[in-house]
């Protein structure tokens, strides 16, 4: 083997190779599809163009995700982030309309820390009720996934609450230094996290009271504190994503506001490489996860697959990212390929093979 096939076959095997092939696949389908698909374009001091409405669709749920994958190393899976996010936008919304100047950036900035607060608050309740209390994850946030979407329901009196506020729409619509503000900020908290994880101990940590809780807390490692802010950073990271789809269409609507996507969250976090029964966990495979899913979004409409087949088409790709992510499946393959060929007569030992020989 040189030194190429080395570097292939090293590459092959990093966590992050597959989901960066499909997504490669998925731009080129695009660009065969729409040749100017790829092309950026300044205007106006902003940066328009397909990869930049991928990052800005894909920013909200990266927050989402970003959250789920701590509560997923853990061991544990958040249900309840889209009935965060449809809370988070529907009080923020509420107190901008209740203020006589929307425009008002000191009015805007307390809606916002309210809103934020309130995210930080029901996340504990699920950290709570899992590491204190004992309850299943599952069951912990299924119960704030349907009261909180009566909440929010209930915040907005059952209408989608519009406002006109500048200030608030900068958060999923404006642009800082060419850029778009929701991908600016999604960088930020995505950056700030990876930081804490990989600067200190607290992703060694959290790995290990995924891998065993009971024997990380006999090891002297505070599980359940560790547990109880996850789910607390988790539903932070759904009320901020609940701030910025809110204020990309300047209204709140308790009932389609985030709506299953704590689904989207759950497949990028598997697409990324984590295991959903705790410890090992990859925050930039997530990342890489939701940006996939929002390019074969646009990637349904780039190629005009009916709408009714669309599901279909999502569920086609994501069966073969994971296929590939497999090393069983791999491993498969490669045998049969082998099997196959059959140039030199030479046959793969079966077990039964194996089991005989050891006998005689």
């Amino acid at each position: 083997m040189n030194g190429g096939d080395g570097r292939f076959a090293a590459a092959r095997q990093h966590a992050l190779f597959w989901p960066a092939v499909v997504l490669v696949a998925l731009l080129a389908v695009n660009t065969a599809f729409s040749h100017g698909f790829l092309s950026i374009e300044l205007r106006d001091g902003h940066l328009y163009g397909s990869p930049v409405d991928i990052l800005r669709a894909s920013a909200p749920l990266a927050l989402v995700a970003v959250g789920m994958t701590l509560v997923i190393a853990t061991g544990g899976i958040d249900l309840s982030v889209g009935s965060v996010v449809a809370i988070a936008g529907a009080l923020a919304c509420l107190r901008i309309s209740e203020l006589g100047d929307q425009n008002g950036v000191a009015g805007v900035l307390l809606a916002v820390a309210v809103a934020l607060v309130l995210a930080v608050v029901l996340g504990s309740w699920n950290g709570l009720l899992v590491a204190r209390i004992g309850i299943q994850p599952i069951i912990a946030t299924l119960i704030l996934m349907v009261a909180g979407r009566g909440i929010a329901q209930l915040v907005t009196d059952g209408q989608v609450l519009t406002i006109n506020s500048g200030p608030y729409e900068t958060i999923g619509a404006g642009y800082w230094l060419a850029l778009p503000v929701s991908v600016l900020i999604a960088a930020g908290v995505i950056g700030l996290t990876l930081a804490v994880l990989r600067r200190s101990a607290l992703g060694m940590l959290l790995e290990s009271v995924g891998g065993n809780a009971e024997a990380s807390r006999l090891a002297g490692i505070r599980s359940r504190w560790l547990t109880f802010a996850v789910y607390a950073f988790s539903g932070l990271c759904a009320g901020i994503a609940g701030l910025m789809i809110s204020a990309n269409v300047a209204s709140a609507d308790g009932n389609q506001a985030g709506l299953l996507i704590e689904l989207d969250a759950i497949l990028a976090v598997v697409i990324g490489g984590t295991a959903l029964i705790g410890g090992r966990f990859s925050v930039l495979g997530t990342v890489l996860g939701a940006v996939i899913i929002k390019t074969l979004d646009i990637t349904v409409y780039t190629v005009g697959i009916p709408s009714d087949v669309k599901l279909l088409f999502k569920s086609l790709v994501v069966i073969v990212l994971c296929l590939a992510q497999s090393a069983a499946f791999r491993a498969w393959v490669t045998r049969r390929r082998h099997v196959g060929s059959g140039g030199s007569g030479a046959r793969v030992a079966t077990g039964d093979d194996e089991k005989a020989g050891a006998l005689a």
